[in-house]
């Protein structure tokens, strides 16, 4: 077992409690777990530095075919840990802590080989991008789906981003704007997912489409990729910038201290 100060374990049996995301390799396959299950597996910075730290050793990495992302617990992602934000009540931080979350997503687009998201449950706002980022994703048919910081006061602004080019655009906006969830039949119907599954066969099934990608040339895949995101997302750096930087402002604004405050405290924001 390996633990470093980024917070990656190795997963071979046993995983201290504190490692935020967990690392297992088998047969070409990685899978990267969530693992702050107390917390809905929401991305606080040592999860995001993690995150960086595994996909950089993972780009040159050519025993590695497939990744698939996990989470444990109920949940598969919250998004950002407000409270962590929240107490450290400062811009800088806030939008180093979104533009790292950006250029992790975007590292993920980059990744030269095909990312599988699993979800076994709730995904929400970041965790919501996180879904849309991969390739692929497979989930369970009980999980579900948001973009909701609107409801906080807080405009989802990176979701937004690969959000709007996964689904359509209209399917987007109404996500986005209302903050209402779907469910996992309503977005393999949107096109956010590729499979719905029972619960007890998701990992069945995620490791069935690796199986079959990790056939696959791994060169080919890897040009493939490149590719399809470079003549499909054409300005997605540029919109990763403005979006990381509209967010931070957001979140430092009246609205959206008194969203999260609510939040937070489990009350009714009040708005003027």
């Amino acid at each position: 077992m390996h633990n470093n100060a980024q917070g990656i374990a190795m997963d071979t049996h046993t995983e201290p409690p504190a490692s935020p995301l967990l690392l297992n390799l088998d047969d070409g396959v990685a899978i990267l777990t969530l693992n702050r299950p107390r917390q809905y597996n929401a991305l606080s910075l040592e999860t995001l530095v993690a995150f960086h730290t595994v996909l950089d050793s993972m780009a040159s990495d050519e025993k590695i075919r497939v990744v698939i992302i996990a989470a444990n617990g109920n949940a598969f992602c919250a998004g950002h840990d407000l409270k962590e934000m929240r107490a450290a009540n400062d811009q800088a931080y806030v939008t180093r802590l979104f533009r790292l979350c950006s250029d992790m997503m975007l590292k993920i687009a980059k990744l030269p080989v095909p990312v599988i998201a699993e979800v076994n449950g709730m995904a929400t706002a970041a965790g919501c991008q996180l879904v849309a980022q991969c390739d692929l994703a497979v989930a369970a048919d009980h999980a579900k789906f948001a973009v909701s910081g609107v409801n906080l006061g807080l405009f989802c602004s990176t979701p937004a981003v690969p959000l709007s080019r996964t689904i359509s655009r209209k399917r987007a906006a109404e996500m986005l704007m209302t903050g209402e969830f779907i469910d996992a039949a309503t977005a393999l119907n949107w096109g956010l997912l590729n499979r719905v599954v029972p619960h007890d066969v998701l990992r069945a099934e995620s490791l069935m489409l690796a199986s079959t990608l990790k056939t696959k040339p791994r060169a080919t895949l890897a040009l493939g990729k490149a590719l399809f995101y470079r003549q499909m997302e054409a300005g997605i750096e540029a919109a990763y910038q403005d979006a990381s930087d509209t967010i931070a402002c957001n979140f430092m604004q009246p609205e959206a201290i008194e969203g999260v405050a609510a939040f937070l405290e489990k009350r009714k924001p009040v708005w003027d």
